[in-house]
């Protein structure tokens, strides 16, 4: 059985992709089961977890030569969603370009400070400009971790600004500090513990 080790920025379009499939047939494996119940999100994975990755099969189709005929390659593509706010209010209706590894796409956040763009599956991040190229956002992709992780809420933490340092699994005093304001300012109970109740409004805030 061929296995996959998970590495930094991975995640199961990105590894589908770059073996072959459609993503839904690596995260909808019987062999995969176990990580699906775990992880819950196939853009959320951590380095080091396994994953199926089954032998490719060809499909052929005979038709005749004196004709022309017309395939439709299936698939789902794959969608980048945004949110962008600054001192808590959407920044609605501010045109921005995304440039996502060779890709580049221009458009307007919505009125709610949102932009959704297709991406190609195994892309690994880029850019997000906007003030017509003053303001630059790095973007990375796969490396969000899942939430249930301290690394995953401190991503999420770092990200709705409130800065906790660095973006490993250590529970530090700062991460904790962090997690009391959050707590604070969304009116859950102060414990400074990355609780059920963080762990939702932290999941629900960031996806």
């Amino acid at each position: 059985m061929p296995m996959h080790q998970v590495g930094m920025g991975e995640s199961i379009p990105s590894i589908a992709a770059d073996n072959g499939f459609f993503w839904e047939t690596i995260w909808n494996h019987g062999q995969n089961a176990g990580l699906k119940a775990k992880r819950k999100d196939p853009n959320q994975l951590m380095p080091g977890d396994q994953v199926f990755i089954p032998d490719l099969t060809k499909k052929t189709e005979s038709r005749g030569t004196d004709a022309s005929h017309k395939f439709k390659l299936k698939g789902t593509p794959i969608k980048l969603k945004m949110q962008l706010n600054m001192l808590d209010q959407p920044r609605a209706n501010e045109p921005y370009v995304l440039k996502i590894d060779d890709q580049l796409t221009k458009g307007t956040l919505d009125g709610q400070g949102k932009l959704e763009a297709t991406i190609p599956p195994n892309a690994r991040g880029g850019q997000l400009l906007l003030n017509g190229g003053k303001e630059v956002i790095p973007v990375r992709l796969g490396d969000l971790n899942p939430v249930d992780d301290p690394s995953g809420a401190k991503q999420r933490l770092n990200n709705l600004g409130f800065p906790c340092g660095g973006e490993d699994s250590a529970v530090t005093d700062q991460m904790k500090s962090a997690l009391k304001q959050f707590q604070d300012k969304f009116k859950l109970p102060t414990t400074g513990e990355l609780d059920a109740a963080t762990k939702s409004k932290l999941q629900e805030l960031h996806p």
